[in-house]
């Protein structure tokens, strides 16, 4: 089985061979050579063997990992798969193999911790996949909502929504041909994540005979799951925001040196056993696995009031939705993708799909269980029969395209399917944007992925219209943000003075009395703290909580004047928002020498959402972990761009290339010609 690699002047990996298998092991070899410490950390991440090699700071995953049983679960699910996938999967771990050894050898990170490659198995592609999506569809979220519930009653959990400050989101617009100046559909949009280095996308092409595709690939995973192109026919996705992941108050005893737990039907025999995690610089950590009939025990344990569970599809059902990929790169309309997502499972998308002879597609895919709706918004007991699952959501929602189609993780197309959804400002923008102009191509989309119009601005800015009594600075102060274009550009000064009195009404919200009884979470697990922390969920919540219901015993308007006054009092000059705002991109082993990153555009809530915490910093820490515009008429005039570069080896040419243009907003052309990409020998 032959295969070919080629690149283009990006270092994008551009893979040709002669049949889908050796194409999946040449996608797993290069991978593995181009990425070998990412993938590596994912591997270990997923088994909960991180710690070995990352020290202290990664046991908290760890635990989690393995009391979740993500290995196992990935296993399960691969034992499941028909046998045609698991051979496409198999000659991709194939390859990872054969190309670990060559790509470690250049990653400096593996001598700095001592970390030997490992081997790959079958199963392994799966696992790396569960541990990216694990939390993404913020269960935790459901542990935050009962402590409000619990500390100050459950009236009040509502004043807190929104979308989780861990939960990742995306932008995705589709114009159907008579709205695009090219002949053919338009498709574009922006996966926000967590920003890592190296990206948590890759760039690459994928041909043989029988396809020819290009688009996002997550690597350690075979295929292009979420975003590609066949060159008849491409698809994007969001995140639906459904709610599919579920969390029982369970009662554990021990009762002949047995595990027990108290279910509908009595008390029942629990899963046990012990597993030990190895941790560089310090003792190993024993951790006891436990798993009732809901699903793993994540917290807690027998004798523990606060022991919980999580029941989640692809423990339950042994399937993750991995048969689609292969289907996916075969496909050649908009009824082939929609067929080919009849498999899919974890995460629960919003999927949009063009293709060449006037196909669109607008559709939720993945499984959601069927079951009590307090499920979806709080902690519910395990030996109570009301909150066991009930069957599968189905149909999935979909809608006719008619013009164009929005998806920005709102309260959309997926609403039946979830509890929390991002603010519409993004989707509404869009929409806007969109419907203003006409002739649309490519090259015109960066006007919409950078457009940094704020719509969460109002409430605020509402209250603090209606502020006398000021001081003449704090009345300046609100003055000039009244006449702000709420436009949070790096080089606006105003940005910068509506940031930073965001982030004081955010503290003392959140240092308020009335939320006291919030400041000390549960004693939950540390892999939960982002969701259990007052601040960013004041920060997150803050439409609601000015503009909406406020919370008893916090007067908005006594909060926004003393904000105002505080910060008119401290300014010191004219700082501008990209002097606060600035990228810090995750590392699995970070630099300590790395200054500030560089300064950037946008907000959360702009269509140009980089986040930062409010009240907590202004760091931006989540942001468009890619950029693309799949064009329909002509594949060779699509447009895609990531912030680092796609190769994950640090000063490697094409390690970070792209990072200018995609600072910029600018999209940078996607090579096709075979005969202008560069052959490279696979010495490796």
């Amino acid at each position: 089985m032959n295969a070919e690699r080629f690149r283009d002047p990006w270092g994008v990996p551009h893979l040709r061979a002669d049949d889908p298998l050796a194409l999946a092991a040449a996608q797993g070899r290069v991978t593995a050579y181009d990425r070998a410490w990412q993938i590596e950390v994912e591997r270990h991440r997923s088994q909960g063997t991180s710690a070995a090699f990352l020290g202290v700071d990664a046991l908290d995953w760890d635990r989690f990992a393995r009391r979740v049983r993500l290995d196992d679960t990935a296993r399960r699910c691969h034992a499941a798969l028909d046998r045609a996938t698991a051979e496409w999967v198999g000659a991709y771990v194939d390859g990872v193999n054969d190309g670990l050894a060559a790509g470690a050898a250049r990653a400096p990170e593996f001598a700095a911790t001592g970390l030997s490659p490992g081997r790959w198995e079958p199963w392994t592609p799966l696992a790396v996949w569960l541990g990216h999506h694990i939390l993404f569809a913020g269960f935790p979220g459901k542990l935050w909502r009962e402590h409000v519930a619990q500390r100050l009653g459950p009236d009040l959990v509502e004043a807190f929504a929104t979308d989780g400050p861990a939960v990742a989101g995306s932008n995705g617009w589709l114009l159907a041909a008579e709205r695009t100046g090219t002949g053919g559909a338009l498709l574009a949009g922006d996966p926000h994540r967590f920003i890592e280095d190296p990206g948590v996308y890759q760039q690459i092409r994928l041909a043989c005979p029988e396809y020819d595709v290009i688009g996002l690939a997550v690597p350690g995973v075979p295929g292009i799951a979420h975003f590609g192109h066949t060159g008849a026919v491409a698809w994007a996705i969001t995140n639906a925001m459904a709610d599919y992941q579920d969390l029982y108050a369970e009662r554990l005893r021990r009762q002949d040196r047995q595990v027990q737990a108290l279910g509908p039907d009595g008390w029942q025999s629990v899963h046990c056993h012990v597993e030990t995690i190895e941790v560089a610089g310090a003792d190993p950590v024993e951790v006891e696995v436990m798993e009732t009939d809901r699903g793993p025990v994540i917290v807690g344990g027998p004798g523990d009031e606060t022991a919980i569970s999580l029941r989640y599809p692809p423990r339950v059902r042994a399937e993750l939705g991995f048969a689609t990929l292969p289907e996916l790169l075969r496909a050649r309309t908009v009824t082939d993708v929609d067929h080919a997502l009849r498999h899919w499972v974890e995460p629960v998308n919003v999927v949009q799909a063009a293709d060449t002879v006037g196909g669109l597609l607008h559709r939720v895919a993945g499984v959601v269980p069927v079951r009590h709706p307090d499920n979806g918004r709080r902690i519910v007991p395990a030996w109570d029969d009301a909150y066991t699952w009930q069957g599968w959501y189905a149909p999935m929602p979909r809608a006719e395209v008619a013009g164009r189609a929005v998806m920005a993780n709102e309260r959309g197309l997926a609403t039946p399917l979830g509890v929390e959804f991002a603010a519409p400002h993004r989707a509404r923008r869009i929409a806007e944007l969109l419907d203003a102009g006409q002739g649309w191509t490519a090259d015109k989309m960066a006007a919409v992925h950078t457009d940094t119009y704020l719509g969460s601005a109002g409430p605020l800015l509402a209250v603090l219209a209606e502020s006398d009594g000021l001081s003449p600075e704090a009345a300046a102060l609100r003055d000039r943000l009244l006449r702000w274009d709420r436009r949070m550009t790096a080089d606006s000064a105003d940005a910068a003075a509506f940031a930073t009195v965001r982030a004081a009404v955010v503290r003392r919200i959140a240092a308020h009395p009335a939320l006291a009884a919030l400041a000390e979470p549960p004693a939950y697990p540390e892999v939960f703290a982002p969701w259990l922390a007052v601040t960013p969920r004041v920060g997150y919540a803050l439409e609601h909580l000015l503009g909406g219901r406020p919370l008893p015993g916090v007067d908005p308007a006594a909060v926004v004047r003393a904000a105002a006054e505080e910060v008119a009092e401290a300014t010191a000059g004219p700082a501008r928002w990209g002097d606060l705002h600035r990228l810090a991109a995750w590392r699995a082993l970070p630099d300590p020498d790395a200054g500030p990153g560089p300064r950037l555009d946008g907000d959360h809530d702009c269509v140009l959402s980089t986040s930062s915490v409010p009240g907590v910093t202004h760091w931006c820490f989540r942001g468009p972990a890619a950029r693309f515009v799949w064009d329909l008429a002509r594949r060779e005039d699509s447009r895609w761009v990531v912030p680092l570069g796609a190769c994950g080896v640090p000063g490697d040419t094409h390690h970070a290339d792209q990072g200018p243009a995609w600072l910029a907003g600018e999209l940078l052309p996607i090579v096709t010609d075979w005969d202008r990409l560069v052959e490279e020998p696979d010495e490796h």
